[in-house]
């Protein structure tokens, strides 16, 4: 069975944490990069890990580039398994993040940045219909259980502060937000009524609160709304239909973008992380790649260079959708634009035509993107375009995106992506089917499968699966041709006397 093991920085108080899959083969024990954290009453939240981690410089960035290595930069180095160095290079060069609010100190490092492995978001959140702050505090739990690296809490009604709050006392991973939606219920849900002041007001409650990346529309400029007018979906983000419509009631530029320099001295009071909302990001296969959305793409690479000047770390978010003909050029232009900084994509989805399955449409477009060099991919569910996710819905999506995250790790030739591949294979080929299930994304689906049919404990070592049956099993038969071919050279060479060289992968 898996178990949760530890690596011991230099720092006594540093334990990184790992899942740990030991093998009957008496091979060495598989490490797994682990996000679940270290469990918790949801009512105390968890110990403030970091709490005694904090450096004179401000920002991580800051830090970086003045050539120190926080002890957060060494946590996701270990996490990562590479030297400390790299990661503070990359996160001095701006291609990487280490998202970490001075007031989130419960929260366990990471890095997300493209030499890196590829992360995935998870979304929770109230709405004004349903949900509740304790089923939010679940599924958050729940997505890091299946591997989210980071949580976007996107609520809205009522209970926007106290559901944030409890989400992140027990989060062992960086919490994101779009400040944009409380912003907007404390104006009763009327756009022409925001105001710079108000959005100050709601960033400072939850920069004091510890949301380490913000969500900030500030690329949504009043040229480029009417490039908009022809598109067959119009405005899909909520950020993005927000801003648009404050300009257009104002006739006044995006205050985001007017007052983005104040932005940026808050983030780094904190060393919150920017995440430059795509609120122009097409909603459809046919809108992909249009002007607007390449419009505000050139707006987040200034802002991406505005915020470096202040020593706060940016990312920037894409589409959206995207057939997949079109994916490269996004990721091609962001890093052009952005000098480098990490790109953080929803999908993309590859195909408008299945509601429902759209966590499949779009980890198509993710292990893509995920290929040509996007540092994190936020998880669509089976609702997207339809409701609320729940439990269910949360793992559905998860389980989807680590598996796109994944396969691009395996494109891109991260170390040690292949090496959970291979000991799984390995495992399949020897018919050692416990390490098989354990190594799995998901063993208790992966056992479940397994025991519909076969049930007893004896199916646990047979040399098949109810798939082909005892004697049609494909690996069964290899077995044998490999035992048949060893023993006709070794007949031959005892006929001959002469020593036969047999490869492995000719038997």
């Amino acid at each position: 069975m898996r178990r949760k093991v530890y690596v011991e920085g230099t720092r006594p108080d540093m334990r990184v944490p790992f899942s740990e899959v030991p093998l009957s083969d008496g091979n060495e024990p598989v490490r797994l990069y682990d996000t679940s954290g270290p469990g918790s009453d949801p009512s105390v939240g968890l110990p403030p890990l970091r709490a005694p981690w904090r450096v004179s410089f401000g920002t991580q960035l800051a830090a970086a580039r003045a050539g120190v290595i926080t002890p957060e930069m060494e946590f996701a180095a270990i996490r990562e398994d590479v030297d400390a160095s790299v990661v503070r290079e990359e996160i001095a060069a701006g291609r990487a993040v280490l998202p970490a609010n001075h007031n989130h100190p419960e929260s366990e490092p990471m890095v997300i940045g493209s030499r890196f492995l590829v992360k995935v978001n998870a979304n929770i959140g109230t709405s004004a219909v349903t949900s509740s702050v304790d089923e939010e505090v679940e599924k958050m739990t729940w997505a890091t259980r299946w591997g989210a690296d980071t949580v976007m809490d996107l609520s809205t009604g009522p209970r926007i502060h106290e559901t944030r709050e409890a989400i992140i006392r027990n989060s062992p991973v960086p919490i994101g937000t779009v400040p944009l939606y409380q912003a907007l219920e404390k104006v009763k849900g009327e756009p022409s009524r925001l105001s710079w002041e108000v959005f100050r007001e709601t960033v400072l409650e939850q920069a004091a609160q510890g949301v380490d990346y913000m969500t900030i529309h500030a690329g949504v400029l009043m040229p480029y709304v009417p490039l908009t007018a022809d598109r067959v979906t119009g405005i899909v983000s909520r950020g993005g239909s927000i801003m648009a419509a404050w300009c257009l009631a104002h006739h006044e530029e995006n205050f985001l973008y007017t007052n983005f320099d104040e932005l940026c001295q808050i983030f780094a009071e904190y060393d919150i992380t920017f995440s430059l909302g795509d609120g122009l990001r097409p909603g459809s296969i046919a809108d992909a790649n249009d002007e607007a959305q390449f419009a505000e793409l050139r707006t987040l690479g200034e802002l991406t260079h505005r915020a470096w000047e202040y020593g706060v770390q940016v990312m920037v978010e894409g589409p959206g959708h995207v057939p997949m003909h079109k994916i490269k050029e996004n990721v091609d232009l962001q890093v052009e634009l952005c000098g480098g900084a990490p790109f953080y994509t929803l999908g993309p989805l590859t195909t408008d035509i299945a509601p429902a399955y759209d966590h499949i449409t779009s980890a198509i477009g993710a292990a893509m993107i995920g290929m040509f060099g996007t540092a994190m991919l936020c998880y669509v569910t089976p609702k997207e375009h339809l409701g609320l996710p729940n439990r269910d819905d949360v793992k559905a999506g998860m389980i989807a995106y680590k598996i796109a995250a994944h396969a691009a790790d395996l494109a891109k030739g991260h170390a040690g992506a292949q090496a959970w591949d291979d000991a799984l294979s390995k495992a399949r080929f020897e018919f050692r089917w416990e390490d098989q299930f354990e190594l799995a994304l998901d063993p208790e689906t992966a056992r479940s499968y397994h025991d519909e049919t076969l049930p007893a404990a004896p199916a646990k070592t047979a040399h098949f699966c109810s798939m082909c049956g005892p004697k049609f099993c494909s690996m069964k038969i290899s077995h044998e041709i490999r035992q048949r071919g060893m023993r006709d050279k070794s007949e031959e060479f005892r006929a001959t006397g002469s020593k036969v060289y047999v490869p492995l992968q000719s038997l």
